[in-house]
C-alpha cells in the first residue's frame, strides 16, 4: 500500500495519506461538490487537510476522517470542502467576454426591466465585481443587479468584504481601477477596496451546483466559467441542465474557454466562443 510523503517527510514525523486514504476524500468532495479528483491530487489533499489534523491534534488521516462522518461536525465538513475546492481567479478574466458583454449585449439592451446577472461559481468576488463595474458604467445605479454563488463559504466571506491584494490592480484596466477602486492606506497598505456603492449591488449567496437548490429568479446572462472541467461528463451534464430554467429565453451563457457545452443537448446557440444564447 503506497503513501503519501507530505513536504519532504513521511513516517514518524507527520501523518501519512495512505492510497485507501485518499480514495475516501475523493469519493467525499465527489458527493459534495460533483468534482472528480484524479490520484495527481493526493499530494494537494494531503497537503491542505493537515493543517486541520495538527489543529486537532490528530495523528493520522484516517482519524480526521472518522470527524468528518460525524453528522454533528457540518461547521468542519464545511471547512474541509473550502480547502478542498479550487479557488483561482482575476479580474477581467477572459477579456474577450467581458468585450462580448459590453459591446454586443449591454450596449443594445433596450429593456426597461431589471437586468440581473448570475454569477455561477463566483470564488473570491473577481468576477461579480467585474460584472458589477460594466453593469454600472451601462445603467448607472438603477437597473441592473449581480447574484454571485459559491461553494465556499470562506471565499464568499473574502469575497463580501471586497478587500483584494494590490497586485491585483494589474489585472484592471485604469479607468475602472480609477473609478471603482480604493487604495489601502496605514494598516491597510498594499490592499485594494471595491467601492461600497459597488459592493452593494453584489449579492453572494452559498450554492451547491450540484444540488437542486434555491433558485434565485431568471437571469438575462449566467457566467459558469472554469468550473466544469472539474466535473465529470454526467455531473456537467445534470449542472448545465439544472441551471438552464434561470436562464431567460435570449439570455447568455458564459462558459471559459477551455470548456464547452457540444457534448450537452441543451438547446443553447453557440454565438461565440464559449458563449452561448437559449432561443427566443
Amino acid at each position: 500500500m503506497r503513501a503519501e510523503t507530505i513536504n519532504g517527510y513521511g513516517g514518524g514525523n507527520l501523518p501519512i495519506l495512505y492510497d485507501h486514504e485518499f480514495d475516501r476524500f475523493r469519493d467525499l468532495i465527489y458527493r459534495i461538490a460533483g468534482i472528480s479528483m484524479s490520484p495527481a491530487k493526493k499530494t494537494l489533499v494531503a497537503n491542505r487537510l493537515m493543517k486541520r489534523l495538527r489543529y486537532y491534534g490528530m495523528s493520522s488521516f484516517a482519524e480526521y476522517y472518522r470527524l468528518l462522518s460525524d453528522p454533528k461536525q457540518k461547521k468542519e465538513l464545511q471547512m474541509a470542502v473550502d480547502l478542498l475546492t479550487t479557488n483561482e481567479t482575476h479580474f477581467f478574466r477572459e477579456p474577450k467576454h467581458f468585450d462580448f458583454l459590453s459591446q454586443h449585449i449591454l450596449s443594445s439592451w433596450s429593456d426597461r426591466a431589471l437586468f440581473r446577472v448570475w454569477s455561477a461559481a463566483c470564488s473570491s468576488g473577481e468576477e461579480p465585481y467585474t460584472l458589477a463595474m460594466l453593469l454600472s458604467e451601462a445603467f448607472g445605479d438603477t437597473n441592473w443587479e449581480v447574484i454571485a454563488s459559491d461553494l465556499s463559504m470562506r471565499m464568499l466571506s473574502a469575497a463580501r468584504k471586497g478587500v483584494y491584494s494590490l497586485d491585483k490592480a494589474n489585472e484592471i484596466p485604469k479607468y475602472y481601477l480609477n473609478r471603482y477602486c480604493l487604495k489601502g492606506y496605514g494598516s491597510k497598505t498594499g490592499t485594494l477596496l471595491m467601492e461600497k456603492k459597488l459592493r452593494d449591488r453584489v449579492r453572494f449567496c452559498q450554492y451547491n451546483l450540484t444540488k437542486c437548490g434555491e433558485q434565485f429568479g431568471v437571469f438575462d446572462v449566467i457566467f459558469l466559467r472554469n468550473v466544469l472541467i472539474y466535473f465529470d461528463q454526467e455531473t456537467k451534464r445534470q449542472v448545465v441542465l439544472h441551471l438552464l430554467p434561470s436562464l431567460r429565453s435570449g439570455g447568455y451563457f458564459f462558459v471559459s474557454h477551455s470548456e464547452t457545452l457540444n457534448d450537452i443537448e441543451c438547446g443553447l446557440t453557440l454565438v461565440a466562443p464559449s458563449i452561448y444564447r437559449k432561443p427566443v
